[in-house]
């Protein structure tokens, strides 16, 4: 196996002078603020942009929540603000009725709490737009701008409502395509493939009438920086830092080892135990090339995907399945890893195993439609994975320049800031 070289952590770039004295306090961003959804792969793409920012140590994280439980689970549809609204009404009606229904000497009806309450959640910093706003215009004099970075659509309208009220003191990226006006931000960050829509090929499968409701409706224009994948925390200190700390485990494994990870159906990439069945077979047909196969599932899989795959392959002594338990190893696989095997529905997971330059295998691409068909047409332009065919010697590897998109991600954030006249702090 030849060694391969991996992106160094982002160096701050410098788009004009930093120095305090000569540009003024008012001018250096020292700290940023979080707007999270509770999804692990949006937060995950907003931290590891301030990390790449050199403000991994100067964050604070904010999460916009919604209710819980009963009827709550089929109303994520809604806007955060409606649904809260719906929610409290349906509360004080409920409650209404739990009252009567106790006093006739029936049983009754259980509301759960908003937000997760007895789960712990009501620790968590709620998002408050006019809090943050406050606490943003009240400490500018002293700390300067406040960096806003959101991802995931439950964010948009809070983090677009804080540029509004206090677009002098904050600068705010969106991650993700927001699918409303780029304008409401100061900077959006997203893959080039949240653009397919506007392709002429895209355009073909959408009939005339619903063109005009298909989003996004314009081309990316200066308040965008484009990305092939989504955005994390993976770069060369961190897998130094988990190669380190996986050591004893990993060490000893016999080489090569290969890690397969396996996600869940989405809307445009749908599969289940078929792509189990044909992910097992491909597997069995390179294991006399491994030396070691480990198999991870995410939060994701069908209970159905990982029991198929832990009946194929559970008893073989070259593989090993994480049964989920702590201390996740997934870190530690992308460290160790020879090569990796991942199902094409997760745009995170490929992204990250992208970052390290080894050999990327996708199964199930050809079940993927819309952007995500043009997600994984560009990986292969760009010669970072090949399809999972089955007939690969494990053992032979091949290499690329490692996807380095969240440190030009950075790059693209202190060029925004610089044109504003602002820039991060050393």
């Amino acid at each position: 196996m030849k060694p391969i070289r991996l992106p160094e952590p982002p160096s701050p770039t410098t788009f004009g002078v930093h120095d305090i004295f000569e540009v003024g306090a008012y001018s250096i961003v020292r700290r940023a603020i979080v707007i999270g959804n509770g999804s692990p792969a949006a937060e995950n793409e907003s931290i590891g942009l301030v990390r790449a920012l050199g403000l991994s140590d100067k964050h604070v994280l904010y999460r916009v929540t919604r209710p819980k439980g009963g009827i709550n689970e089929w109303l994520h549809w809604l806007p955060v603000s409606v649904h809260k609204k719906l929610d409290f009404v349906l509360r004080q009606l409920f409650g209404y009725t739990q009252l009567c229904l106790t006093a006739r000497g029936r049983r009754p009806l259980v509301i759960h709490s908003e937000n997760g309450g007895g789960l712990g959640l009501s620790t968590i910093l709620e998002a408050d737009v006019k809090k943050i706003v406050t606490t943003a215009k009240e400490t500018y004099e002293k700390d300067g701008p406040v960096l806003v970075v959101a991802s995931g659509r439950d964010t948009i309208s809070v983090s677009s409502s804080i540029k509004r009220l206090a677009s002098q003191n904050v600068f705010v990226i969106q991650i993700q395509h927001p699918r409303t006006k780029l304008n409401r931000f100061d900077l959006v960050i997203t893959p080039k493939h949240d653009f397919y829509p506007l392709t002429p090929q895209a355009q073909l499968q959408v009939p005339r009438f619903l063109r005009q409701w298909i989003t996004p409706c314009e081309p990316p224009d200066g308040h965008v920086v484009l990305t092939l994948g989504a955005l994390h925390q993976i770069d060369s200190t961190v897998l130094r830092n988990e190669a380190s700390a996986w050591h004893d485990d990993f060490a000893p494994l016999p080489k090569p080892l290969v890690v397969v990870n396996i996600g869940g159906p989405i809307g445009n990439c749908r599969y289940g135990v078929d792509l189990a069945r044909q992910l097992t077979e491909k597997l069995m047909s390179v294991l006399a090339s491994c030396g070691s196969v480990r198999v991870s599932f995410s939060s994701r899989t069908p209970e159905k995907v990982s029991s198929f795959i832990v009946k194929q392959l559970g008893h073989n002594p070259k593989v090993y399945i994480w049964n989920g338990e702590e201390p996740n190893p997934y870190k530690g696989h992308l460290a160790w890893a020879d090569a990796f095997v991942i199902t094409a529905d997760s745009v995170s997971m490929i992204s990250e195993s992208c970052s390290t330059g080894k050999p990327v295998y996708i199964v199930g691409a050809e079940r993927c439609t819309w952007k995500y068909a043009e997600f994984q047409k560009s990986l292969n332009e760009r010669g970072v994975v090949r399809p999972f065919l089955g007939t690969e010697d494990m053992s032979e590897t091949w290499s690329y320049p490692p996807l380095n998109d969240t440190a030009e991600a950075a790059n693209g954030v202190r060029k925004a800031l610089a044109e504003r006249g602002w820039s991060i702090r050393q």
